[in-house]
């Protein structure tokens, strides 16, 4: 029987100065949430993704997958909460 391993996720911070607690990438306000939105949802490749916003590395951006990847339920949810609000406005 294994155990699964926590995994460090050195880019991903959630303070709650920023988006609200919501995890984000360390040193900058550009949430996880994001990260999987224009990467999975809108289908733009990670080299896409820190073309079109200069301040991110690719490294961050895979270990913000691989953080939504541990934490799908968690994150999926505040993809659902923020696509509904875009819906109503």
């Amino acid at each position: 029987m294994s155990v699964a391993q926590k995994v460090k996720h050195p880019y991903i911070v959630s303070l709650k100065t920023h988006c609200g607690g919501s995890p984000v990438i360390a040193g900058t306000k550009f949430p996880v949430k994001s990260v999987v939105f224009y990467v999975l949802k809108q289908g733009m490749t990670p080299e896409e993704l820190v073309k079109e916003f200069s301040h991110l590395t690719l490294p961050q951006v895979y270990d913000a997958l691989s953080f939504y990847y541990e934490n799908r339920e968690e994150i999926d949810k505040e993809l659902s909460i923020s696509e509904s609000d875009l819906k109503v406005n």
